[in-house]
């Protein structure tokens, strides 16, 4: 069983701030990400400089319990390999590489292997695992990230992955449809695709990232 404490604690801020689970932008599937990902938040009226990319796995780029890239997402991963090479493009997975599920690490090195992505080895799930990313680029200045707002995450879930971006003060992509059909989702996937025309609807939007000097 696939337990996420940080997920149920953090889910309970949405009382008090439902724009938390809200995306910067949204994309149907992954073969529809802008690359460079600054241009996903040209609406926004800034500069965004976005120098690393934070990847999902299940239902984002890869068919849940797979360790490969969907095959139809192929040649839009490795464009993004390009763009964002080396440790700039990261996956973390509340699977492969969350130490309470992936105890042995065997998963975050087979999707490893599969992608030629870093995996980051997590003890606290989505979306309560920001410190551990940070701490992650700080120990790779070669990536030229000092601040959360120049990280933009990729996902699928808005209570894990837009939650995390939103409380690390980064920039977060919705992938709308992932991979798997509708029906097959799970229950709480299936209720996001209510809750963000919902709120939207009402006014809500994500809050913008501040960079340290605004």
């Amino acid at each position: 069983m696939n337990l996420n404490l940080s997920g149920t604690l953090n889910v309970l801020k949405l009382l008090s701030k439902p724009s938390l689970c809200l995306p910067h932008a949204t994309i149907a599937t992954f073969d529809d990400l802008p690359i460079p990902l600054n241009k996903a938040f040209a609406g926004h009226g800034r500069h965004v400089d976005i120098r690393a990319v934070i990847l999902d796995k299940d239902d984002c780029f890869a068919i849940p319990d797979h360790h490969d890239v969907h095959e139809p997402y192929k040649s839009r991963f490795e464009a993004l390999r390009a763009a964002y090479p080396g440790r700039r493009l990261l996956i973390v997975s509340n699977t492969a590489g969350a130490t309470s599920y992936d105890r042995d690490g065997k998963l975050a090195t087979a999707v490893q292997r599969s992608t030629g992505v870093d995996v980051l080895s997590h003890a606290v799930k989505k979306p309560g695992c920001g410190d551990e990313i940070m701490s992650y680029f700080r120990q790779h200045p070669e990536t030229g990230v000092t601040s959360p707002h120049q990280i933009a995450i990729v996902g699928d879930r808005l209570a894990t992955d837009m939650m995390l971006a939103n409380i690390m003060g980064s920039w977060g992509v919705w992938v709308r449809d992932g991979v798997v059909p509708l029906q097959q989702k799970s229950m709480f996937s299936r209720m996001e695709r209510r809750l963000a025309p919902y709120l939207l609807s009402r006014g809500y939007s994500a809050p913008d990232p501040l960079s340290p000097f605004e």
